[in-house]
């Protein structure tokens, strides 16, 4: 049997846990240590530390705390790894907690970071996904029932101060060319909220001061949101640190391509076995700066989509140069469209988007002016079918039901 190196309890707060951390910085303490060759099972809060209940009020949503996020499990320190190393880590299995059998989406509001359709789901939004073995479903999403590929939204190894420099100051230049824009164009450093796992008193207080906050990804990793590293999968992270410091959290139920409601997957609490190895010199051999990683082989297979397409022409009609955000955005508005014709609502079809195993691809990056993304929706995640047909779409929801909103204050 595999040890557990980290526990949690959800029942307490992740600042109470000096296993968990919620920032970027080299001198973070590891708190367990492994060998090249072991394998082991890492427990993993959600990505909001139990901010989010199961409940039919989106008021947990529009008030979470963001400069909290998001609580890490790490770092884990690894014998033998060097800076310019490659850390191997294998996925062997990856699951939900038996008295934890749900999980959440959500939408942010605007004014509290937003998502990748801000502008036309302005505030906070939520449904709740019920756990069925390997299935899940909704009670605010009617219709629609799938397969989940769980895996961590967030993994990665600790930087170097180098890199923290140089992630703080890049992103501090960027958030200033627009300081006042809501969402913001960065999330900085910011000390009050932080958790520095086994970091105690002045040292932590400084490290939180300066540490890189996990919002994005970066170099050595971070929130990359790929849903197919789940079990079987392998990856192979740069190593900054001596050590390395792998840490994990936010972890997926099940997340379409992008992520696109922000909170945008189906956020889950759980736990991940994995399995070490280390490449010496792998950086340099291989010519590695980011991560890269060999899927699992085991995912939901579906054999028929509905592709969606959208170009690099925003919904005011203005043309953008080969802009595959603007192209994505319209694949999903494309999508969300199509789907109200069956009776879902937008927040609804929003919803489906970011939760069941959708795809996003980049199609074309060449044609000038116009990129072309589009977005493969699997009719198979639908109770009904939504294929076109000579007598139009059959509406199959009444309206009844929708995602809990709650307004801003």
């Amino acid at each position: 049997m595999a040890e557990t190196i980290i526990k949690i309890d959800l029942g307490s707060s992740p600042y109470d846990n000096d296993m968990i951390h919620n920032r970027w910085h080299p001198d973070i303490p590891m708190v367990a240590t492994v060998k090249p060759g072991d394998d082991f099972i890492v427990e993993c809060f959600d990505w909001t530390g139990g901010q989010i209940k199961n409940d039919d009020s989106a008021a947990d949503v529009r008030d979470v705390d963001l400069t909290q996020v998001h609580f890490l499990s790490g770092p884990i320190g690894v014998e033998g790894a060097e800076p310019g190393d490659l850390l191997v880590v294998d996925f062997l299995d990856i699951g939900a907690f038996p008295a934890s059998q749900w999980g959440f989406n959500g939408f942010f509001s605007k004014k509290n970071g937003g998502g990748f359709l801000t502008e036309h789901f302005p505030e906070a939004q939520k449904s709740i996904w019920d756990f069925e073995g390997m299935f899940t479903k909704s009670r605010h999403v009617p219709g629609v029932r799938f397969p989940g590929l769980i895996h961590p939204g967030l993994i990665g190894c600790l930087p170097s101060r180098d890199m923290l420099q140089t992630w703080n100051t890049r992103e501090k230049a960027l958030f200033d060319t627009d300081p006042e824009r809501v969402p913001a164009l960065a999330t900085l450093p910011y000390g009050p909220t932080a958790h520095m796992g086994r970091m105690k008193g002045d040292d932590a207080k400084a490290a939180g001061a300066e540490g890189a906050r996990t919002v994005p990804p970066r170099e050595h990793g971070g929130n990359c949101d790929i849903k197919d590293l789940s079990r079987g999968a392998r990856v192979f992270f740069p190593v900054y640190v001596p050590g390395a410091g792998l840490s994990m959290g936010d972890l997926h139920f099940s997340q379409g391509d992008g992520e696109i409601t922000f909170c945008g997957a189906i956020e889950m609490a759980g736990w991940i076995h994995l399995k070490v190895g280390l490449i010496k010199g792998g950086m340099a051999k291989f010519g590695i700066k980011n991560p890269i990683f060999k899927p699992s082989p085991i995912k939901p297979t579906y054999d028929d989509y509905l592709i969606f397409e959208g170009i690099s022409v925003d919904e005011g009609g203005v043309q953008h140069y080969l802009d595959v955000h603007v192209a994505y955005r319209q694949a999903c508005l494309n999508a969300i469209e199509y789907l109200t014709k069956f009776g879902f609502t937008r927040a609804q079809a929003y919803a489906v988007l970011g939760t069941a195993p959708v795809q996003g691809h980049i199609s074309g990056v060449v044609d000038i002016p116009n990129a072309c993304a589009t977005l493969w929706l699997p009719t198979g995640v639908f109770e009904f079918d939504i294929n076109p047909g000579s007598d139009g779409p059959k509406k199959m929801l009444d309206g009844s039901v929708d995602v809990p909103l709650t307004p801003d204050l």
